[in-house]
């Protein structure tokens, strides 16, 4: 039986990342990058399709686990009746290769044990040729990769399996040590894990350090803003919206995909949750990512970017992988690259402001990238799109696209009043006032008392929650308070938001995912703004109570099961946290910072 989503744990080294089990094992990794393909696939796959497990070689066992405090060093507790043993789990901070330890400490008594790896490269394809060097360790050797095994422990070896059955007594310390490298070059050096340990504990909690005022939940944010730091690519700043592939918004269903890629529309929220968080440094290398991204021909921009800015993210599937809970297909790359999403333009304009307005330094150069992207904008935000959930059914008058539109201009006029930068303000103003009238008089459907996913629309969607965030309006409008409580009504059929209508069909598929988190969290900025403080903080608390034992969030909940759906970790679904904990805190407040609006 494959484990649930929420009972994984993620430990990284800010250039790709591991998800470990409960059970002690590690069922994805991809190196060198986080979209690099997988050489532990058991997520998607099974054990065949490669896994590294540490369990107790016989039980009955109990297994505890959390993340050592401000860390992203991961620790399982393990009971059995003859001792105890904590394994500790941890990525160094990338240096001159990538490693992944695993250290097993004796408590009590004596704990017996076993190991057993299943190395698979290309997403558990091909298998490596394994040998044992009697100067490196063991060597796992395919095409252009190489993966190095150092351990004290005997291990056993055919050209397959690797595995070993051991004890650890009290007082003593065993270490696993894998390392990636090219396969051209010499084995990577080996290091010292106990001091490998002491310098990766040091390194988050100097981060952590940094941290300003979290607002009213400490924690959720520290471990938040933990998970963001492991998903950024920190050779660029990039962030990816989670490590994974296919993990499925329906189990069993089709709607599985690639998420290892950085979003333009994560741009603005990202952005606010650093900055307010104290992070500046992180906050101007995502706005360094973003603008090289955009360099170039504005017609030409995208809606998302490899970790690197690169544009070429060919979508295919792989077929000899079963998928997660038989979801099939599991897909590698990200085919709604090449989708027209108006809405990227204003979350470029919207991030690039708040840098602004910010303390991040201003960027001339850029200036003139957003005046092109504006011109280039001007020209085409009349036509329908495939808007903010990257429908692959065909293009509409999405209402969330052209409210993001407006803001585009609505930002290229303050920063021309504010900043004193140049610009055709006059052209402007008229496209925002146009975009305005026609979304309000278009995109609102009075039969229902509400905002609609599209023109003409009977459909509601919880992207129109963004109205008053983004400023369209504001939050007391009474169109806005009746959106507002036709979704209480209407997309909460569990208390938790749904993007659209469950029985809307997408993409062939007749509905049926969970609810998207990040939706519910805008919920409960739209009550803050509205005064309903108290709804807001119940909303909140049970979003707090869906995070898993170590802290992290998916990108759904299916509350009929129980259990958490979609890409993991979600970065999206951690920044909302962020940015909600903040809208319910005395301090700085993102939904007031980005719409101009006060709380009621």
């Amino acid at each position: 039986m494959a484990l649930r989503i929420e009972d994984y744990a993620v430990v990284g080294d800010c250039e790709t990342a591991a998800l470990i089990g409960r059970d002690g094992s590690v069922d994805w990794l991809c190196w060198p990058r986080f979209d690099s393909a997988a050489c532990f696939a058991a997520l998607l796959g099974g054990a065949d399709r490669g896994r590294w497990v540490i369990e107790p070689r016989v039980g009955p066992a109990t297994l505890t686990r959390r993340y050592r405090d401000r860390t992203l060093v991961l620790e399982t507790e393990i009971e059995t009746p003859d001792g105890a043993a904590t394994l500790v789990e941890f990525m160094p901070p990338r240096g001159k290769a990538s490693d992944l330890v695993r250290m097993v400490v004796g408590r009590r008594g004596t704990v017996a044990l076993r190991t057993e790896m299943l190395i698979r490269f290309e997403y558990g394809s091909l298998f490596p040729w394994v040998m044992l060097d009697p100067r490196e360790g063991l060597l796992a050797v395919s095409g252009p990769d190489m993966v190095v095994l150092r351990t004290p422990v005997a291990l056993n070896v055919d050209h397959r399996r690797v595995w070993a059955d051991f004890n650890v007594s009290v007082g003593q310390s065993l270490s696993f040590v894998l390392s990636y490298g090219p396969s051209f070059r010499h084995p990577p050096t080996a290091i010292d894990p106990a001091r490998a340990l002491a310098d990766t504990e040091a390194f988050w909690r100097e981060w952590c350090g940094l941290i300003g005022q979290p607002g009213e939940c400490g924690d959720g944010v520290t471990r938040s803003l933990i998970t963001l730091k492991a998903l950024t690519y920190r050779p660029t700043g990039g962030i990816v919206a989670a490590p994974t592939t296919s993990l499925p918004e329906r189990l069993g269903g089709s709607r599985n995909w690639d998420y290892r890629f950085c979003w333009l529309r994560d741009a603005t929220f990202t952005l606010l949750a650093m900055m307010n968080c104290g992070f500046y440094q992180e906050a101007g290398a995502w706005r360094g990512w973003l603008l090289r991204a955009l360099a170039g021909d504005p017609s030409q921009v995208q809606i998302m970017y490899g970790l690197a800015g690169e544009h070429r993210l060919t979508e295919w599937e792989v077929p000899w992988l079963p998928g997660y809970g038989r979801s099939r297909p599991v897909r590698v790359g990200n085919a709604a690259a090449a989708q027209s999403q108006l809405d990227i333009y204003g979350e470029v304009m919207d991030a690039l402001y708040h840098g602004r307005t910010g303390r991040l330094a201003a960027d001339e150069a850029g200036w003139e990238l957003q005046k092109g992207l504006l011109a280039h904008l001007d020209g085409i935000w009349r036509e329908p799109d495939n808007g903010i959930w990257e429908v692959r059914g065909g293009t509409r008058q999405f209402t969330y696209s052209k409210v993001m539109a407006w803001v585009a201009f609505d930002r290229a006029i303050r920063s021309v009043e504010r900043f004193g930068l140049d610009g055709p303000a006059d052209r402007w103003r008229a496209l925002r006032a146009e975009i305005h009238d026609e979304v309000c008089r278009q995109a609102f459907n009075p039969q229902i008392g509400a905002f609609v996913q599209s023109y003409g629309s009977t459909e509601l969607d919880a992207s129109v929650l963004l109205l008053p965030l983004v400023g369209f309006l504001p939050p007391g409008d009474p169109r806005m308070r009746s959106t507002v409580e036709a979704i209480e009504r209407r997309l909460m059929p569990d208390g938790l938001v749904l993007r659209y209508d469950p029985e809307t069909t997408r993409d062939g598929v007749q509905g049926g995912e969970g609810a998207f988190l990040a939706c519910s969290f805008w919920l409960a900025d739209n009550l803050v703004l509205l005064g309903r403080r108290a709804d807001a903080q119940r909303l909140f608390d049970r979003l707090l109570d869906l995070r898993n034992d170590v802290g992290l969030l998916s990108e759904e909940y299916d509350p009929r099961l129980g259990r958490m759906l979609g890409n993991f970790p979600q970065a999206f679904s951690h920044i909302a946290l962020i940015n909600t904990a903040h809208n319910l805190g005395r301090h700085r407040r993102p939904a007031e910072q980005r719409s101009g609006h006060r709380a009621q």
